[in-house]
């Protein structure tokens, strides 16, 4: 039907062409109300063929084409959403992981600062006890040495003085007398220190 028409409409045309080449001498066709029933067939004839072209050709593919972007664009954009949600997923975790490895980093921090302190506290303690029993272990050598020096004291004196007499007189003298002149020479220096 359309081949039809197109034809019909080609053979007007060539009859209305003919007919305007004819009448163009008189002035313009198209204004010529002879020619207005025909130049409105052919404006609906060509209207028509154009209305059917675009409808069922032009338009349908066009409109598939716009579908086709309508969707690509949705799906770039859920993409694009999915990707932001993605990122800031990650973001979040890398912020936990930055925070988490800060508390980590402080935990360790504290516990070798204790540890440290710990060691340090110990053997602090420990040079403290060993510096003590040292001190104790002298002021006890002290102490013994203190209380057998007036013994030694006396025994050097009563040897000196046993060797001196003995040399001023040329006689031996009794070691016990010696003995007795020194003890009690000894107590009484021994009262005059140690009784304040």
């Amino acid at each position: 039907m359309i081949k039809k028409i197109f034809f019909q409409s080609i053979f007007l045309s060539f009859l209305s062409l003919k007919e305007a080449f004819a009448a163009e001498s008189g002035g313009m066709p198209q204004l010529n109300p002879e020619f207005w029933v025909s130049q409105i067939f052919w404006l609906t004839v060509t209207f028509g063929i154009m209305y059917l072209v675009l409808s069922k050709l032009i338009l349908p593919k066009i409109s598939a084409n716009l579908e086709i972007r309508k969707s690509q664009i949705l799906e770039n954009i859920e993409a694009a959403e999915k990707k932001r949600e993605e990122s800031e997923q990650r973001i979040k975790e890398y912020e936990k992981i930055v925070h988490d490895s800060k508390n980590e980093a402080k935990n360790y921090f504290n516990q070798a600062r204790e540890k440290a302190l710990k060691d340090i506290n110990l053997k602090k303690d420990d040079l403290e006890k060993t510096l003590n029993e040292e001190i104790e272990k002298a002021e006890s050598e002290i102490k013994k040495f203190k209380d057998r020096a007036p013994e030694k004291i006396n025994k050097i004196a009563i040897e000196t003085s046993a060797d001196i007499l003995q040399q001023l007189i040329g006689t031996e003298v009794n070691n016990s007398s010696i003995s007795a002149i020194v003890d009690d020479l000894s107590k009484k220096n021994m009262d005059k220190y140690y009784g304040n």
